[in-house]
Formats: structure tokens, C-alpha cells, sequence
């Protein structure tokens, strides 16, 4: 699918390419832009055109968003949001850093706590940013595409029956903690006694199964008792690893994803209601009789596909490919590059722009001889010194590059999709 735009940059009807290729040579149209392809016609308006009504559906996720275009019963476009997970890794980085740069400069300073409010509704910013590439995407669908409705999935996963789904009755209203607390109720199932070398009468600690340093939770599934000297002993070890693989069986795959979806979807919801489209809201066990209904795989695009009522009773697919759309970021405004230490080691320069180019533009590499001559076509990679961008790995001059478009933020890529 190509997108269109009429001489005033105002979206029309999306066309295939084998269209856009007859309007290109016929010189009744321009491209507008390459990632992602989209052309503007040169002799129509809005107004001129007949329009019809396209749904995009959204499947909202943790770590990918299911995204697709209906025109009616057919399926114009099938792709995919893979969202940047480093967020919390960065804040904690950016936040060793500055904790030490305190600690050399004002080692005497007053130590401050609970010196900032949080307004009403806020979120971590882990999941308000997976919020705002969903939103950022939309917007960009918004201006290349003339939309009359959005669907999206509202979902609220029930974390105590994904954790254990026989538990009813009152074990389900009062929970597993009822009358305890986190160490009683520890140690009375595990006796009381250090379940890696069995010690009774001796100073008893909790401890991870799978440490937190390896992405394990505090939820009670992967939480024990330890002596002190086991638990020193062990590490940032799993207890597999520790010889104990009995104990890492009985602990479960975290619960993270369903809680930044439970956190996520009322904000997601009303954002999106602030983009003046129609909001159609969908559950999760209506997309899923919807794609067993049709017979389509379990993918997050094709469940897209299947969010809400206004899912027809006829789908014809139209098109061969997934676009993928990986939110880069612009970049980061740390000057000082550190080693694994924390210790400097580089600086970088406050200028930006060499020979017109900046990191992460999309252009277009003419090497005419040396080492990687011929044409590329990828990002570019600027710096100070005249003659050393790089483009996919080959270093080229600046007078044989050409820039194709610039840096937004996003990667796009496509992929073939699975026949249904």
C-alpha cells in the first residue's frame, strides 16, 4: 500500500503500487517521502475526491503493538510497533551518574526526599513513553490517511487467576497473604529452616530464586528463605544454577507485561479520544472469537485485525506484507560517555550538524572506488573529522552522499506475511 496526498499535503485514499508507479510516470505525482512511501498528486484536491471510511485497529502490548487498516471487508494494511524497552535501564544509568557526580562535588549538601509532586495519573515513565510511541503512530496515520473510526483493545488481565487458575471462592477474595505477612508466611511453608542447606535456629533472610538482577520479581512464587551464608553464597545465581532446579520449578514467569497493560489502558483510551475520531473499544475474548471466526494465525497484526464489532463477517487481504515500525528515539543529550565503571572515558561535541547531515538521517552513498564502492542506501553516522561518515558500515566523503530524508525516530522496515 502507497500512501497519497493531495497538492495541499491533505491525505486521500491510500493506492497500490503498481498505481503509484503509473501516477510517477506520468508525472501526475511526486514523492512526498520515502519511509514510509507515500506520493502527492500534483492535479487533485480533497475536495475533488471521493473518500471512503478506513478503521485502523490497534492490539495494544507491552512490548509490540498489533496495528492494521481496514477499507470495509478488505485488510489494506497489516503491521507492527516495536516499542523501546531501554527506558527504565537509561533513567537508572542517568541516575548512577548524577548520584555520583553529587557524591564528588557536593559531598556535604543536604540530603532531599519527597521534594516533588506527581499530578494526578501519573505513570513511570517506562510505560508513559510505550503510550506515546502508540499515540505518535496514530498521529502519524492521521496525516497520511483520511480516518473515520479507531479500535483498539481494552483489556484488564486478572493477574491472581493467570497466577493460579483453579483458585475461587473466598482463596480468591482474600488472596494467598490472607492473615500473614510477606516473612511469616515464608517461613511457615518453608518450616522455618534455610531451604538450600536446611538450618534450623539460625538467622533466616529472603531470598530471590531468581534474582532481581536477572529480571526475576518479588512475587512469592520466587521468594525463599535463606541462611546468610547461602544467600551470600549464591550470588546473583539462579537457584538452577545454585543446584537446586526443584525450587526454580515452582517459580513463574513474571506477571510484568499484564500489569503495564493494566496500568496503560485507560490512558491510552483517552488520549486516543482526543484525537476528535470515533473510539470503538474491543475485549480480548471478542478479537478472539473474531480471528477463530475468520481463521487467521495468532499474530498481534491479524488480532488488530479482529478488535471490536466493527470487525465484517468477510475479510480479503490486500496486502503481502507486515510494516514494521521501531521507535529509535533522537538520540540522547549526554555530553560525558562513561566505561562500565561509571568512570569518563569521551566527550562529545555539542555540534551537531556536519556538511548538512546528523546522525540517524536516511541517504543515499554514491562510493565511486575503495573499499566498499557502489552504491548504499541506509543511516548515516556523522562526526567531526571531514571524509568519515559512515553509511552501513562503509566510510564515504560527504560530496557522494545525497540525503534521502531526514531522522524522525523511527526505523521502518517490512516483512512478509504469513498466508492465513
Amino acid at each position: 500500500m502507497v500512501f497519497v496526498l493531495d497538492k495541499h499535503k491533505k491525505p486521500l485514499m491510500p493506492c497500490s503500487e503498481k498505481r503509484a508507479r503509473q501516477l510517477l510516470e506520468k508525472k501526475r505525482a511526486v514523492i512526498h517521502k520515502m519511509f514510509p512511501f507515500t506520493i502527492r498528486l500534483k492535479d487533485r484536491t480533497q475536495e475533488e475526491s471521493k473518500l471512503q471510511s478506513l478503521q485502523l485497529k490497534l492490539d495494544p502490548g507491552a512490548k509490540t503493538t498489533g496495528i492494521a487498516i481496514l477499507k470495509g471487508e478488505d485488510i489494506v494494511l497489516l503491521g507492527e510497533l516495536q516499542h523501546k524497552t531501554t527506558i527504565k535501564n537509561s533513567l537508572e544509568s542517568r541516575r548512577s551518574l548524577r548520584r555520583g557526580r553529587r557524591n564528588r562535588k557536593t559531598r556535604y549538601r543536604q540530603p532531599r526526599f519527597l521534594n516533588r509532586k506527581k499530578n494526578k495519573g501519573w505513570l513511570p515513565p517506562s510505560l508513559e513513553a510505550r503510550v506515546e510511541q502508540t499515540l505518535h503512530l496514530v498521529q502519524k496515520f492521521k496525516k497520511l490517511t483520511p480516518l473515520a473510526g479507531i479500535s483498539v483493545e481494552h483489556v484488564k488481565f486478572d493477574t491472581q487467576l493467570l497466577d493460579n487458575p483453579n483458585i475461587e471462592g473466598v482463596e480468591y477474595q482474600q488472596g494467598e497473604l490472607a492473615g500473614y505477612e510477606v516473612r511469616e508466611y515464608l517461613l511457615e511453608k518453608f518450616e522455618r529452616k534455610c531451604v538450600y542447606c536446611g538450618k534450623k535456629d539460625v538467622p533466616l533472610e529472603i531470598e530471590h530464586l531468581i534474582p532481581k538482577a536477572r529480571g526475576g520479581s518479588n512475587r512469592l512464587d520466587n521468594l525463599a528463605i535463606a541462611c546468610r551464608e547461602c544467600n551470600q553464597k549464591k550470588g546473583t545465581q539462579t537457584a538452577k544454577e545454585f543446584g537446586f532446579p526443584e525450587l526454580l520449578a515452582k517459580a513463574k514467569k513474571p506477571l510484568k507485561e499484564a500489569a503495564f497493560m493494566n496500568a496503560t489502558r485507560w490512558r491510552l483510551y483517552e488520549r486516543l479520544k482526543s484525537n476528535h475520531v470515533p473510539v470503538e473499544c474491543g475485549s480480548g475474548a471478542l478479537t478472539k472469537m473474531n480471528r477463530i471466526r475468520h481463521g487467521l494465525p495468532k499474530e498481534h497484526y491479524y488480532d488488530a485485525v479482529c478488535v471490536g464489532f466493527s470487525t465484517p463477517n468477510k475479510l480479503n487481504i490486500k496486502t503481502e506484507y507486515v510494516q514494521e515500525y521501531k521507535y529509535m528515539g533522537r538520540g540522547k543529550r549526554q555530553m560525558c560517555q562513561t566505561d562500565a565503571y561509571g568512570f569518563p572515558k569521551k566527550f562529545r561535541q555539542r555540534k551537531k550538524n556536519y556538511f548538512g547531515f546528523y546522525t540517524g538521517d536516511i541517504v543515499k552513498a554514491n562510493k565511486p572506488k575503495g573499499k566498499g564502492a557502489g552504491e548504499h542506501l541506509g543511516r548515516v553516522t556523522v562526526n567531526s573529522k571531514p571524509g568519515n561518515f559512515v553509511v552501513n558500515g562503509v566510510t564515504c566523503h560527504a560530496k557522494y552522499i545525497r540525503l534521502v530524508q531526514r531522522n524522525d525516530g523511527w526505523k521502518y522496515a517490512s516483512r512478509l506475511a504469513p498466508k492465513k
